[in-house]
């Protein structure tokens, strides 16, 4: 659907009482020097893709790519207009999920067209934060380039915040004394790292260029914009990377517990069987029925061996107990390896 249609002169929106779908009448508007038109839609139909092509001269190629969506981001110059691709995320927490939209804008002398796929990101807020701007928006088409870029790198931000949280958890579950299962959520934030790399690493080069002012169609004067633009992702981009080698780290760390853990299981398996053995030793011995045994008509022959069974169990209990393979001592082993929790974020 088509959700705004609204033409902008001199860092003002004009009000000309036109529908949204009424795309003539404010493409005919936009006479002056100045003037730019921006249309923004939402999933539209190909019928409606089709109308504003025909009518702002769209290349054949790059509405394709708009129509279909699930392009990498990039940025195409097609006939004197650019096209430019974006994505969109957002974060569902109760999954540890990073989800995609898509955002297409082509961007000409006198006009902007924005093209968005998916739920997450309502363009909306930018359209309203940016008529507030009229500094800015005396920038021409280049301001709405801005805008957008600047609300999608945003989230971008908001979304790493959401996963260093749960890498964080992940951190305290796999150094915690109880046992966890960790390695299925590990490789489930790893992916969603890998998928915000697609959409951040792809947007440095162009972003770069924008606040240098070396690309066509991107009003110089808008470059320090894009200057903040750009800082901003490459702060998105590095926690990405700090947060894989995180990931990584923690499951190195958690292989290393489980291969803890069950040297602690073999070692209480061991105790156990010692424990049983060195009794049933002593009862082996004396249940041999040879006529010439040691003691065999002593009176106190049956609790002697019934106090050589306790003493030699208790023997092996303890010289576990002292090496820590069982009891508080390997607890507190377990404790003292978790780490401590991080002071704050930069």
């Amino acid at each position: 659907m088509i959700v705004d249609n609204a033409l902008y002169r001199h860092g003002e929106r004009v009000e000309l009482g036109a529908e949204p779908h009424e795309l003539e009448r404010v493409h005919a508007e936009a006479t002056g020097e100045h003037d730019f038109v921006w249309v923004g839609l939402h999933e539209p139909e190909k019928e409606e893709l089709e109308a504003v092509a025909e009518l702002y001269g769209l290349h054949g190629l790059a509405l394709e790519d708009a129509e279909k969506a699930h392009q990498r981001p990039k940025v195409e110059n097609y006939d004197g207009s650019m096209f430019i691709v974006l994505k969109t995320l957002w974060y569902v927490d109760e999954t540890d999920q990073v989800e995609t939209g898509e955002i297409s804008l082509f961007v000409g002398e006198k006009f902007v067209i924005t093209v968005r796929h998916g739920e997450g990101l309502s363009l909306a807020g930018a359209r309203s934060d940016l008529e507030q701007m009229h500094d800015v928006l005396r920038h021409g088409p280049s301001a709405v380039v801005y805008a957008v870029c600047d609300q999608v790198v945003d989230r971008y931000a908001e979304v790493a915040d959401a996963v260093e949280e749960d890498v964080d958890e992940v951190e305290v579950s796999v150094f915690s004394i109880e046992r966890t299962k960790d390695a299925e959520r590990i490789y489930i934030l790893k992916r969603e790292l890998a998928e915000m790399r697609r959409a951040v690493m792809p947007l440095r080069d162009p972003m770069h260029r924008f606040a240098t002012g070396s690309v066509p169609g991107i009003h110089r004067d808008a470059a320090p914009y894009f200057r903040d633009v750009t800082d901003h992702l490459s702060r998105v981009a590095d926690t990405i990377d700090s947060l894989d080698s995180l990931l990584s780290t923690a499951f190195e760390a958690h292989l290393a517990q489980l291969a803890l853990q069950q040297n602690d299981d073999m070692r209480t398996i061991t105790v156990v069987v010692g424990v049983v053995a060195a009794p049933t030793l002593v009862a082996a011995i004396y249940g041999m029925n040879f006529e010439h045994m040691p003691e065999l008509d002593w009176p106190l022959g049956y609790p002697l061996a019934l106090l050589l069974m306790f003493l030699s169990s208790t023997a092996v209990f303890l010289f576990a107990r002292s090496k820590g393979w069982i009891g508080a001592k390997g607890d507190r082993d377990v404790r003292r390896s978790a780490p401590r929790p991080r002071a704050g974020r930069e």
